[in-house]
């Protein structure tokens, strides 16, 4: 059966690949992005999740288009690395606004429908770095584990009307940023993979679709590494 599903940031990336995923499978998909640029055999509306009016004016058009969204992939986000000293304010809190509170203005349109319906999956992509800490990125580390956390907290609010709500932590990906890296650090990111190697978007997005399952209906306030063991143990 065809279900109504929304990602965040899914027009590169990660995002596009969760969102082709979940297409694939049947689903009717839409994706958001800031500039609404149309993605190829997808719903894609504009929405800038910085801007609750905006969040909602995109659940609108989703809803009118699919029907009331079922899933939601909370997926955008932005990163402004510093080291902490030369950290400004205002770059610390974008990537909270961003990424954190994004995400928590996403969950909270996303649950007026999942409510009525009684069922929904939540899924929020987090980082390994949430988990693990990353010298030069405390503000995004901050807000990837802050997901877990909002997850968590949603996982026990929300699971008495059949709502799941589960956190996907990647690892490093072969991804545009990635692969702009120099060779030199990228070899020093892989010698600390005891895989080897950098995931690929798919294997995010198989986990994704995994989660969107009705083989996971009785996994909530998971937090799921994808990261060729990079942070196990955290």
């Amino acid at each position: 059966m065809s279900r109504s599903m929304l990602v965040t940031g899914g027009n590169r990336g990660i995002g596009l690949a969760i969102a082709r995923r979940l297409a694939a499978g049947g689903n009717a998909v839409a994706v958001t992005s800031r500039s609404g640029e149309k993605i190829e055999g997808l719903t894609t509306v504009p929405c800038d999740v910085r801007d609750a009016a905006s969040v909602d004016d995109a659940f609108a058009k989703v809803e009118a288009e699919q029907g009331p969204v079922e899933v939601v992939v909370a997926n955008a986000a932005i990163t402004h690395d510093q080291l902490l000293a030369l950290m400004s304010e205002g770059d610390f809190t974008s990537v909270i606004d961003t990424n954190l509170t994004g995400a928590y203005r996403v969950a909270r349109r996303a649950v007026r429908g999942m409510m009525r319906m009684r069922r929904g999956r939540l899924i929020f992509i987090s980082s390994v770095v949430g988990l693990l800490g990353s010298g030069g990125q405390a503000n995004y580390a901050a807000s990837k584990a802050g997901l877990v956390g909002l997850a968590r907290s949603l996982a026990r609010e929300l699971g008495s009307r059949s709502i799941t709500c589960n956190v996907v932590a990647p690892g490093f990906v072969d991804t545009d940023m990635t692969a702009s890296l120099p060779d030199e650090r990228k070899a020093a990111i892989l010698g600390q993979v005891p895989l080897g190697r950098l995931a690929s978007a798919d294997e995010i997005a198989a986990v994704v679709s995994f989660l969107a399952s009705d083989d996971a209906a009785y996994i909530t306030g998971a937090v799921i590494p994808v990261d060729g063991g990079l942070g196990m143990g955290h």
